[in-house]
């Protein structure tokens, strides 16, 4: 399954905790196993892998075990400021989020608007 906007959450977790089961059976690992290299608990493990939400933090230690640490970076890629924001901000770093338009102020979404 893709995982897309659309889906839920609950079904992104679901998702994730599949394909983290599916990677722990790829190295030959059992929930105890991997667990315990993990520094969580199996019932833990047990959770992430049923789609169970579970602190960032358990989540990083499951995914160094399983070697999927470095595609984080391409999850939340580090960005610098865009060359038009140096030019506006006289080569200063933005600090803040500029006032003003919110999300709540944008024309809802309808169908058809993706095109």
């Amino acid at each position: 399954m893709k995982i897309e906007q659309l889906l839920s959450d609950e079904t992104i977790l679901v998702e994730l905790g599949e394909r983290l089961a599916q990677r722990r059976l790829e190295l030959e690992l059992t929930q105890a196993e991997l667990a315990e290299q993990a520094g969580v608990s199996k019932r833990t493990l047990e959770r992430i892998e049923a789609g169970a939400s579970t602190q960032l933090s358990t989540l990083i230690r499951v995914l160094r075990f399983l070697e999927l640490l470095d595609r984080l970076e391409n999850l939340i890629p580090a960005s610098g400021p865009r060359p038009m924001d140096l030019l506006k901000l006289k080569g200063k770093e933005r600090q803040r989020a500029p006032r003003g338009k919110k999300l709540s102020d944008a024309e809802p979404w309808q169908w058809g608007d993706d095109a």
